[in-house]
């Protein structure tokens, strides 16, 4: 018997069809505005390159060409069935690190790809995103003032070091955030706030709180340590991103050096005066 012709729909092309029926422009702004929330936010460069071709393979771009730094995106593409080209340069600026925004872009990348959003509601998810807050300032200082704690008892310190670490941590914290909102110059902050958290680490040492200044120290400034900067920029040396991989890592090699300038100058005065 001859087979029974299928009245299935084919999904395959009418989603063909309407994603030719999508403008150039749209698909642009949605992949672009993808790369830099990833980039903002802390995201090595390949992760930020395949979900951008990720998104752009869903739309049927077949002339995709990104080329992506430490802070900025240079991209032009093609689409199907579309004569002309759509291009862009943005420059994006080194800034605080928000993982939870990448972990969202990428979930929102995969739910793109399997059809879960218009580009409309894929352009209102990313936007929302982008919006998305830190966490609260005294939720931040609290945090602070633990981790400093933990790292700390982690590293050899006692618990009368780590009550010590708490109160230095606590208050750079503070310290921190105003001068961040006052937008002071970030190598400038680290030093001073470095130099601060020296000051109040050896004040409550000499009077008598805490039995190793070495393990207060250490824990008290673990907050400035630029540990998502660093690993980044090994990471992109690892996936041959040698140019953005240099930036990070100049970034992190300031920052400890500004931590280090800071730390010094209080102990030289500490050592001279004592």
């Amino acid at each position: 018997m001859p087979e029974k012709e299928s009245v299935l729909p084919d999904n395959r092309d009418k989603e063909r069809d309407y994603n030719r029926d999508i403008s150039q422009n749209d698909v642009f702004d949605l992949m672009m505005l993808a790369g830099k929330i990833l980039l903002e936010n802390g995201a090595e460069i390949f992760r930020v390159e395949e979900t951008m071709k990720i998104i752009a393979g869903y739309y049927h771009v077949n002339g995709l060409d990104t080329f992506v730094l430490a802070n900025g995106i240079i991209t032009t593409m093609k689409m199907e069935g579309k004569e002309s080209r759509t291009g862009q340069v943005m420059h994006i600026p080194l800034s605080p690190v928000h993982l939870g925004r990448v972990t969202e872009v990428n979930r929102v990348s995969r739910e793109i790809v399997s059809g879960r959003y218009t580009i409309e509601e894929a352009m209102e998810e990313l936007n929302r995103i982008e919006a998305l807050p830190f966490e609260t300032k005294k939720l931040r200082i609290l945090f602070a003032g633990i981790g400093s704690a933990s790292f700390c008892y982690l590293l050899g310190g006692s618990l009368l070091d780590s009550l010590v670490a708490f109160i230095a941590g606590f208050v750079l914290y503070i310290v921190m955030i105003i001068m961040q909102k006052a937008k002071t110059p970030e190598m400038l902050s680290i030093v001073f706030g470095s130099a601060l958290v020296t000051v109040v680490s050896i004040l409550l040492y000499t009077a008598g709180i805490g039995d190793n200044i070495n393990n207060i120290m250490i824990g008290s400034i673990i907050c400035l340590v630029p540990g998502v900067s660093f690993t980044t920029a090994v990471r992109n040396f690892f996936n041959s991103d040698y140019l953005s991989g240099t930036v990070r890592l100049v970034n992190a090699l300031l920052v400890s050096i500004s931590i280090a300038v800071g730390v010094g100058m209080v102990m030289l005065i500490w050592h001279a005066v004592v």
